[in-house]
């Protein structure tokens, strides 16, 4: 297993130290392309390459004339199984914090939960990869409050950090009959103002989380971005 990570890890270091030199490569022929489409003469500084452009442009399907990069091997086999989270927390949770880590455990399908104890986070996240877990979450917790959330794809990231505000768990609400029971359906995901290219970073990140729901299901996940606010709201359906 450790000769296999490391293996793997040279891997990814490498295809990703070559991201600069396909970026490069990429806008030599799409100034090829240009310059062919408008009808213009070959920049001065390709015309020693105009020929191996040119061949390797007519080789070009549309899968591969844009590079990719190692943001787009993170989540290339999401769709083949559906995602499995471990939950832990920071050391000596409080009571409250275990209570939040429970409803993240609803919130999440195919999560379950870990205590602590007294691992460190290496040995989390060697134990995960081993046993085939796709994202590790780590919450945190100031005073009693939870404050913090540590989202960790495997094997080799991304991993992003959220602060949270104004948690407010099922547990804490005093109508039980209104909120009703949690469905354990896999949500449908609205994902809304997620626009910007830092916004689809992390609504990929959050978005495989989640795995996929039947056509029929009324459950539903709402994360909301405003001013880098992310709001948070699940519930049901009702036709």
């Amino acid at each position: 297993m450790l000769r296999r990570n490391i293996r793997l890890r040279r891997e990814y270091l490498y295809r990703k130290s070559l991201e600069g030199k396909e970026r490069l490569l990429y806008e030599k022929k799409r100034k090829i392309r240009e310059a062919l489409q408008e009808g213009k003469p070959i920049p001065t500084e390709l015309r020693n390459e105009e020929a191996a452009l040119r061949r390797a442009i007519d080789l070009e399907d549309e899968n591969t004339a844009v590079p990719r990069t190692h943001i787009d091997d993170e989540y290339a086999y999401a769709a083949e199984k559906d995602p499995k989270i471990l939950l832990t927390t920071s050391r000596d949770p409080s009571a409250p914090l275990q209570q939040f880590v429970k409803e993240l455990s609803f919130v999440f399908p195919n999560a379950q939960r870990m205590n602590r104890g007294g691992q460190v986070i290496s040995e989390i996240i060697e134990s995960c990869r081993a046993h085939d877990y796709t994202d590790v979450v780590l919450v945190h917790e100031h005073r009693g409050v939870p404050d913090g959330l540590i989202v960790c794809h495997l094997p080799f990231g991304p991993t992003a950090y959220f602060g949270l505000l104004n948690v407010v768990t099922r547990h804490e609400i005093k109508d039980k009959k209104a909120i009703g029971t949690m469905p354990e359906a896999y949500p449908h995901l609205i994902l809304n103002n997620f626009s910007t290219k830092l916004g689809d970073r992390t609504a990929n990140i959050m978005k495989h989380l989640f795995p996929v729901p039947k056509l029929d299901t009324k459950r539903i996940v709402m994360f909301a971005n405003q001013s880098d606010y992310i709001s948070f709201r699940m519930g049901a359906l009702n036709l």
